[in-house]
């Protein structure tokens, strides 16, 4: 009897899961508050697979994925490492839960968040 490990067919991922991924990871890190609102009346290029929502924009060409993530952070924390810990975690999460490759991560901070809650 033979077996056959390969399987035939294809496995299609919707954006809204990488979204998903992304803004879950994100809101996540240590450091971050909040998602930020992203660029406003932004003009989406008409053949790329491409999503903005909630502070995350979704890029995908050629089954990599390219990430825009606008953030609001805490107070007192270090903005390069909470972004470079952004970066790293969305990354591992894109890779490990969905099993696509990351062209790349931007994060951009649109505030710090200096409300205390009174």
């Amino acid at each position: 009897m033979t077996t056959n490990s390969m399987t035939p067919g294809k496995t299609t991922i919707a954006i809204d899961v990488l979204l998903t991924v992304a803004r879950l990871t994100t809101l996540g890190v240590s450091g971050v508050r909040r998602l930020g609102r992203g660029p406003v009346n932004r003009v989406k290029g008409l053949l790329k697979k491409h999503n903005l929502e909630e502070g995350v924009d979704i890029e995908v060409q050629d089954d990599t994925v390219y990430a825009e993530i606008y953030v609001v952070l805490e107070k007192d924390v270090n903005i390069r490492q909470v972004g470079n810990n952004i970066q790293h975690e969305v990354s591992r999460a894109i890779l490990d839960i969905v099993g696509m490759q990351v062209g790349w991560i931007n994060v951009h901070v649109e505030d710090i968040d200096y409300d205390t809650g009174a």
